[in-house]
Parts: C-alpha cells; sequence; structure tokens
C-alpha cells in the first residue's frame, strides 16, 4: 500500500496523474530549518521525518510511505511559505527579475528502511511591478506555497524559463519519484 504523507493538493494530483494509486495521510511535523542547515539537507531531512513519522503510526510492515518537502532559495537563503501578505510581498520583490533554485527533498519509506533523494529546478522571474505583486497577493494564491507563487496558476505568466523538472516547481518530481517507488521492488510503474 502507497501512503503519500503530504496534504499538499498539488502532490495529491502528480501522483495520480502518474497513475499511482494511494492514501493520503499527512504528517504533523515542525518544518523550521536547523542553524546552518543548507536547503538541500533541510528539504531532505524533512521529507524523511515525515515519511517515517506517517510509516511508523501507519503499524503495517508492508506500507510504502512517500514523504516529501519543497522549498525556493535564493542566493543560498530558504524562502519558505509566507507567514503574511507583507512576507509574501517581499519574497515576490526578491524572485523579481531573478532566476532561483526551487528544491524538494523525496524519502521513500518502508521497513526495509528509507531512500532519500532531492531534485532541484532553476525558475527565471520576469520584472514584477509593485501593482502586479499586489494584485497576486490580493487572489490568495501564494499564501500556502514556498517562494509565495504556484507555476501552475497565475505566477506562470512570469515565468519564461525553467531548467530542469517542471514537476519539481508544482511539488513532486515524478520521474524521481517513480524511480525511488520502483526500486522497492513493491511499487511498480503505472
Amino acid at each position: 500500500m502507497l501512503i503519500l504523507a503530504s496534504a499538499s493538493p498539488r502532490r495529491r494530483e502528480l501522483l495520480a496523474q502518474a497513475g499511482y494509486t494511494f492514501e493520503v495521510r499527512p504528517a504533523h511535523i515542525p518544518e523550521e530549518p536547523r542553524v546552518d542547515e543548507d536547503p538541500v539537507g533541510y528539504v531532505v531531512r524533512l521529507a524523511r521525518e515525515k515519511a517515517q513519522a506517517v510509516f511508523d503510526a501507519a503499524a503495517d510492515p508492508t506500507a510504502v510511505v512517500l514523504g516529501a518537502d519543497t522549498t525556493v532559495t535564493l542566493d543560498g537563503h530558504i524562502l519558505g511559505k509566507p507567514e503574511d501578505a507583507a512576507d509574501a510581498a517581499r519574497m515576490l520583490r526578491l524572485l523579481s527579475g531573478r532566476t532561483h533554485r526551487v528544491m524538494t527533498g523525496v524519502a521513500v519509506v518502508t521497513a526495509k528502511g528509507a531512500e532519500v533523494a532531492a531534485e532541484v529546478t532553476g525558475v527565471r522571474f520576469l520584472t514584477l511591478s509593485d501593482a502586479e505583486i499586489a494584485a497576486y497577493i490580493a487572489t490568495g494564491e501564494p499564501m500556502d506555497k514556498a517562494g509565495a507563487y504556484g507555476i501552475q496558476g497565475m505566477a506562470a505568466k512570469w515565468i519564461p524559463r525553467v531548467e530542469g523538472c517542471y514537476f519539481n516547481v508544482v511539488g513532486l518530481p515524478i520521474a524521481l519519484v517513480n524511480m525511488m517507488l520502483e526500486a522497492t521492488g513493491v511499487i511498480t510503474g503505472q
């Protein structure tokens, strides 16, 4: 049985789109970076902690638990989900006219142990005006997304270039996930 350890509707949609059958059991763990933790280490650690917590709670030795965590980084700084509208505006001003990186840590936990990996994608933003930023924030779309934007939503019009996995930017690098699930020997590609 495959379990997705995430409440993200985007991850749920991507996994279903790829043809997987699964249950959703969100993990509830603190998501604060540790002192001097690099962004890749941060997302991989969170993905593993989420998957492990759900695997332990499932008490089912046949379970295969998929955990993931996505963040946005710019100049080595983590831009998580915005705390409020002002924080979202700050993040969008930072991303404006620049290329940033989106990182997703992925973990697959089974009774045999945990496998972890990360996907990194470069995303180029056009220069945004203060009016564009304010109008976007007013939609509410950026409030539950790392970096304060969703590439699959209204922000798509500001992204002329993606270098790497598009699905990673949405929240789940499907090709990487597929390879990791197939490596368990329990879950095969659909």
